[in-house]
């Protein structure tokens, strides 16, 4: 399956990928509401890039079977059948499925692609990965 990849240390933290990514699911440029949350830290190389990485952790933790795998391997989450408990955001072990007060429901990365598309460094990118 393919995911979105990182090389943390070719980031030069522009924001582009947040803004590509809340412009297209929350329609605003709001790098707060991206499925893909990059920041400054004081280890090297610097900078943290957190993106699903697909493992499916979150997908028991969901009492109503709102999480599931798609047929491309990804993790998609169906926001009809969501209750907002949040169980999936505590079961992340890369703390990659977010949600903020104003949203009704979790959100994560769905390796759209988009933000690797616009990377001027190519700190992210594409990649096969096995379940």
């Amino acid at each position: 399956m393919k995911i979105v990849g990182k090389n943390e240390s070719e980031c030069i933290l522009c924001g582009t990928c947040e803004s590509i990514c809340s412009e297209h699911y929350f329609k605003e440029d709001n790098r707060e509401k991206s499925r893909i949350q990059v920041s400054e830290i004081d280890e090297d190389p610097g900078v943290d890039i957190n993106v699903c990485n697909q493992c499916g952790d979150c997908i028991d933790a969901c009492p109503v079977l709102a999480l599931s795998r798609a047929k491309s391997g990804i993790v998609i989450l169906n926001r009809k059948k969501c209750i907002s408990c949040f169980n999936c955001v505590g079961a992340c072990p890369t703390d990659s499925m977010f949600f903020r007060e104003d949203e009704d429901n979790p959100y994560k990365c769905i390796a759209c692609a988009r933000c690797t598309k616009e990377c001027p460094t190519e700190a992210i990118f594409m990649e096969e990965a096995e379940l």
